[in-house]
């Protein structure tokens, strides 16, 4: 069964205190050389059979819908299985 997967990441403008928190971990680790650290969410979505076109519409709705809040957040990617099994992604959903 194919799976999907949708990334959710806060928008550019706001504040991530998570990814602050975790740059000031690695940085008191001694790794100066990441300087900034952003935290996002990973859905999988498997399917029951191929991932048509009107699967894909509703993926793209769903990531819209329900998985990401459009106020805080932006869809930054789906990724479809390809036919050969390969990840083939859709770019930006939002």
């Amino acid at each position: 069964m194919p799976t999907i997967v949708v990334e959710v990441m806060p928008k550019a403008e706001l504040l991530d205190p998570q990814g602050k928190a975790v740059a000031g971990a690695l940085a008191r680790l001694g790794h100066a050389e990441f300087t900034d650290v952003r935290i996002g969410k990973r859905f999988e979505l498997t399917v029951e059979g191929p991932v048509t076109d009107e699967v894909r519409a509703t993926v793209e709705q769903i990531a819209v819908d329900i998985l990401s809040n459009q106020v805080i957040e932006d869809v930054v990617g789906i990724h479809y299985p390809s036919e050969d099994g390969q990840d083939a992604a859709a770019g930006d959903a939002a």
